[in-house]
């Protein structure tokens, strides 16, 4: 690979100058001096159909040529409703209300307004306060920042965020102590049922969790029975329940919705990244007739959103890409080979006991790095493993998602693997073969930095 021109950057995916992107196709990036690099998380999990998809482009285009954007408080629009209804489908008919945005953040931030005007309209305005779990992800507005447990990236702001109380994190390879993996899901259950109670059940306003923890954790999935189990304390209470599938829906696990392979319908949902595939930006924020019914009754609807709320083009790219993903039945491809290529994952890296946990559901896989299989105890931090494999594979033209502080805020290094629904099996084999050199190089490297300190 030629050495690009570059733009210097504090990037955290290890790449210490950015170079300059020239164009797209399918799976492959080219940056202005002819380098070429795979999208084996595309970006962060967000371009699920590749890049510059003809009959993506072409919709984005007619809808452009038509008008870019009406304003929702004076029209609809085709593409809105068309998404709407599309959506609905998706969703098997529990969500055909939606506030759309233009960020996942923004998706969360309304979930988080939606459920307090809820309680507001129904006369219970002492539910303000918000439960979430620790090393969790949820966006960057104040409202979304608050919810989150991600140390590094909420410390600059600390002192002006919502009071909000977190719970325990639902992660099977790393356990509270004390806790069997079979008990787990009860344990949780009970303790999220135990802070309810000490808060007062009357002052919760919902519970929000990621079904599949993304960048906070390295693709945790919770364990079996938690959803269920979390959903119904949170009803034996009056709490709402949210689900930010920002990340993980959007058929990235294989079925639109995260947690309906749990059998768990939310009250509140957000989605983004793969709703529109990163051709035009767009979140939404979903919600039950029950809840819009309420919202309705006491304020004529919910009393969030934005200038761009709704925005035309950016739902005609939304319908374009959900349309191709149901078409090709992409969704039925990635909940299968997904499985199948975590265990290409875990075989390849038979012989690195320092690839601790290989876990994940459909296109949404994640690694985690550990310095000690047996204790998992993290590497340390300051040889910052996570950026040294991505720096590696992007050197090598491999895009991957490099995370770290999901131990202790501050160690523990994971990746992220994301590729597009549409990838070829060559595309594949191509991330298999490039993240095993960038991992096996990179642990090989950290063994020799541990020495020297």
């Amino acid at each position: 690979m030629s050495k690009p021109r570059t733009t210097s950057t504090g990037s955290s995916y290890g790449v210490d100058h950015l170079p300059k992107i020239a164009y797209a196709r399918g799976s492959y990036l080219f940056d202005v001096d002819g380098n070429r690099y795979l999208d084996g998380s595309g970006g962060p999990a967000v371009y699920c159909l590749g890049h510059a998809h003809p009959e993506v482009n072409a919709a984005v285009a007619e809808q452009m040529g038509k008008i870019a954007h009406a304003y929702r408080y004076l029209f609809s629009s085709d593409a809105v409703e068309e998404l709407t209804d599309i959506i609905t489908d998706r969703t098997g008919g529990h969500f055909p209300n939606a506030v759309y945005v233009t960020s996942g953040s923004e998706a969360v931030e309304s979930c988080l307004k939606i459920a307090l005007q809820y309680h507001a309209a129904r006369g219970e305005m002492s539910r303000r306060r918000f439960i979430s779990r620790r090393r969790s992800w949820h966006g960057n507005t104040l409202g979304a920042l608050s919810v989150s447990d991600f140390r590094t990236r909420r410390a600059s702001f600390e002192g002006s965020l919502l009071d909000v109380c977190f719970v325990s994190a639902a992660n099977a390879y790393r356990p509270p102590e004390g806790v069997a993996p079979a008990d787990l899901a009860g344990f949780l259950a009970r303790e999220l049922e135990e802070e309810i109670l000490k808060i007062g059940p009357d002052k919760v306003a919902a519970f929000i969790f990621e079904p599949v923890v993304g960048a906070a954790g390295g693709v945790v999935p919770a364990p079996e029975g938690y959803a269920r189990a979390v959903e119904a304390v949170c009803r034996r209470h009056g709490v709402l329940v949210i689900g930010d599938e920002v990340m993980c829906g959007s058929g990235r696990t294989g079925t639109w919705r995260a947690l309906d392979q749990d059998g768990v319908v939310p009250d509140i949902m957000s989605v983004a990244k793969g709703l529109a595939a990163g051709y035009v930006p767009l979140g939404a924020a979903l919600y039950t007739d029950a809840v819009h019914k309420t919202l309705v009754d006491a304020h004529g609807g919910a009393q969030t959103g934005h200038t761009f709320t709704g925005h035309t083009a950016a739902c005609a790219a939304a319908v374009a890409v959900q349309k191709i993903i149901s078409r090709d039945g992409l969704l039925d491809h990635v909940l299968a080979r997904g499985e199948t290529f975590r265990d290409e994952l875990r075989k390849a890296f038979a012989d690195v006991p320092e690839v601790g946990d290989v876990r994940g559901c459909g296109y949404f896989i994640g690694l985690e790095i550990v310095s000690d299989p047996e204790s998992k105890t993290p590497f340390r931090p300051n040889l910052s493993v996570h950026a040294d494999i991505g720096r590696r594979a992007f050197e090598a033209g491999l895009i991957c998602y490099p995370c770290t502080g999901n131990v202790g805020g501050t160690a523990g290094d994971t990746v992220i693997l994301a590729p597009p629904y549409n990838a070829s099996e060559e595309e594949l084999a191509e991330i298999l073969s490039k993240l095993t050199v960038a991992v096996k190089d990179s642990v090989h490297a950290a063994r020799k930095g541990e020495k020297l300190a």
